[in-house]
């Protein structure tokens, strides 16, 4: 199995959250980076993403050093999150995936199940708007509810169809695709689809 060790900033090219968030389990360069490795790199991608925001994420890394066993388990609880959502994405897009859409489904359902917060939505510095989750009392909790709405989002509009895997098999990003043809290939072009062209200039240059 490939090394896994924290990795450079995120990239946010999937077009839904939750795809974004399943992207964090990524690969540079042949080798896996996860972006989730620890609990406050947790916090950087959540503060990123725009679901919290910087006031928010400074009393999380505050409470990880206070409460560091409750940062733990929010961590595992991201991860596991995390690797469900990865299922929905590479085995829930056709009929195959029946039993993969009722597991998840049920797991995101027991998630949205003991969520207590209030939700708001929030001016962005850019002049738009995001939707956000405030948990009440456990300053861990619902920290991934965001990201599971995003996937009920998904769900709801039937967008599962529209859902993607980077054509380059070293790369296991994820996106939707919101082309009009339906025909976008690779999760980004200035990496993969770059990669992709120079392998066919070399392999035309070849006498």
């Amino acid at each position: 199995m490939p090394t896994r060790v924290p990795g450079p900033a995120p990239v946010f090219i999937a077009g839904r959250l939750w795809l974004d968030f399943v992207n964090t389990d990524d690969a540079r360069l042949g080798q896996r980076v996860d972006l989730l490795a620890t609990f406050s790199a947790f916090v950087e991608w959540l503060a990123a993403a725009q679901v919290i925001d910087p006031d928010r994420a400074s009393v999380l890394r505050r409470r990880a050093v206070e409460q560091p066993s409750g940062a733990a388990a929010a961590l595992v609880e991201a991860q596991r999150i995390r690797a469900l959502l990865r299922q929905l994405a590479d085995q829930g897009r056709d009929a195959r995936g029946a039993l993969t859409r009722a597991h998840v489904v049920e797991e995101l359902n027991r998630v949205l199940g003991r969520s207590v917060g209030t939700r708001r939505v929030d001016l962005t510095p850019e002049g738009g708007y995001a939707r956000s989750f405030v948990p009440v009392g456990d300053a861990f909790g619902g920290l991934v509810i965001p990201i599971v709405e995003s996937a009920v989002d998904s769900l709801v509009r039937g967008e599962l169809g529209k859902l993607r895997g980077c054509s380059d098999r070293r790369c296991p990003r994820y996106f939707a695709d919101d082309t009009k043809n339906g025909k976008r290939r690779w999760c980004e072009m200035k990496t993969c689809g770059n990669r992709a062209k120079a392998k066919r200039h070399r392999q035309k240059a070849v006498p």
